[in-house]
């Protein structure tokens, strides 16, 4: 059945545009305290509710909270931190779910509402059906005497980023490195800077001077450019980029080049390997890049093709009991590490296996040639089946015989914005391109034909 509010990642849209109101969120946190007290074996539930630095962070927050007390849900506040920092500190606490309130990589315009069950996972699709059944039905508060009560943690981002410190091996520290990280202005800002310092690099933040309206605005993992020229200009030996709620990453090398996702999930895969520590394959997703793909199985690793989205990896990994998987954006998920992807704790990772070999992001990524891969986001109003268009057909079928089976076609609506994502893939670069243009102009002709 298809889902009325949620989306591969939770709820999201524009804020003041429903669902994103401050009626629709409180109904939703009721909603969810209502499903959740169902499912409480004994004692009254608890949540934990973080956010991001967006301006409509206060509203929204204020709104979930008088939801979740008038279900007679005891709330916790963490104020300001990254979507994996709630993951785990769900976990930590045993508390019955976590919610996140942050559009990621979204401008600050955007907001959105995203839900981790208490084992630190996302939320089973099952409690989501439930929680949506629920949303629309009157709001019935509690009795006062029944009504949640709600505090703050204060040691929120100090327990994280002893979690973080955590997942990087002991032997090891990052003396003599000279870091850039950008936070993009997002929740990483007080959390990303300290873990690294504590371990001993040298690091310059950039990114970290959130205002509510700034969050991604030309920083962070959407916008490398800022990171090439910090690195640059404070002589680094790498640089790091978060985005928005620090889930997903990129790194750049001294030299100004950017590592994607499909890079740096090869660097920690083939380090796994090289220990013995690797359990089963990776999984990437249908937008991997094919040069990825053959780069682990000449490692002898396997490989397995996901839906795009991060929950999507994650629900493979653990069908398959594998534990590394990622997307070329920069989601990675190390289950040996976390539950959740975390663009600190990858991040981490990848200098580990830098720091153990003594090599470069530049040496240790050579083995990835990564295929020219064009990506076009063509803006809808409608949602239509693009996929059963006449004009859309035909330019698909016009590519894949111009790639000459050397190549991969792939279109898919966003599952957080109103966009139709075209993916062409190929040996060459400038056919890649008019066949990703073309295919787009039918999309274009299509949705507004409608």
């Amino acid at each position: 059945m298809a889902r009325k509010y949620f989306g591969t990642d939770g709820v999201r849209g524009l804020v003041g545009v429903s669902p994103i109101t401050p009626d629709f969120v409180m109904r939703l946190g009721y909603a969810a305290g209502k499903v959740l007290a169902r499912s409480r074996g004994r004692g009254r539930p608890a949540v934990l509710i973080g956010k991001d630095t967006r301006v409509s962070g206060y509203m929204l927050e204020a709104a979930l909270e008088a939801g979740f007390a008038a279900a007679g849900v005891d709330v916790m506040l963490s104020g300001p931190i990254p979507t994996p920092a709630v993951a785990y500190l769900t976990r930590a606490l045993r508390l019955s779910a976590g919610i996140v309130i942050s559009a990621s990589h979204n401008p600050f315009e955007d907001n959105g509402i995203k839900f981790f069950a208490g084992d630190g996972y996302k939320l089973p699709d099952a409690v989501e059906a439930a929680i949506e059944a629920e949303v629309d039905k009157p709001l019935q508060c509690s009795p006062s005497a029944k009504l949640g009560k709600a505090r703050r943690i204060e040691d929120a981002r100090g327990r994280y980023i002893e979690f973080c410190k955590s997942t990087f091996p002991a032997a090891l520290d990052l003396k003599g490195l000279k870091i850039v990280v950008d936070c993009a202005h997002g929740a990483g800002y007080q959390v990303a800077p300290p873990v690294l310092h504590e371990l001993g690099a040298d690091v310059t933040a950039i990114g970290a001077a959130p205002d509510g309206f700034n969050i991604n605005k030309n920083v962070g993992a959407t916008h490398p450019e800022a990171l090439v020229a910090a690195v640059a200009r404070h002589r680094a030996d790498l640089g790091i980029a978060l985005d928005g709620d620090a889930d997903r990453l990129l790194m750049v090398g001294a030299d100004g080049t950017v590592y994607d996702g499909d890079q740096l999930l090869y660097v920690i895969a083939a380090h796994r390997k090289a220990e013995r520590a690797l359990k089963g394959g990776v999984v990437g997703t249908q937008m991997t890049n094919l040069g990825f793909e053959l780069a682990v199985k000449k490692l002898g690793i396997g490989f397995a093709r996901a839906k795009v989205g991060d929950r999507y990896v994650l629900e493979l990994l653990r069908q398959k009991g594998w534990q590394l998987g990622g997307e070329n954006s920069g989601h990675i998920v190390c289950l040996d590490r976390h539950t959740t992807g975390d663009a600190i704790v990858s991040a981490l990772q990848v200098l580990a296996a830098l720091r153990a070999t003594g090599t470069t992001l530049a040496e240790t990524t050579k083995p990835v040639k990564l295929l020219p891969q064009i990506l076009i986001n063509v803006r809808t109003s409608r949602r239509f089946d693009f996929a059963r268009d006449a004009g859309v057909k035909k330019a698909v079928a016009s590519a894949e015989k111009s790639l000459n089976g050397a190549g991969r076609v792939l279109l898919r609506a966003s599952g957080t914005e109103p966009l139709i994502r075209v993916m062409v893939e190929g040996a060459s670069r400038a056919r890649v391109r008019q066949c990703a243009n073309a295919i787009a102009a039918a999309v274009k002709a299509a949705a507004s034909a409608g």
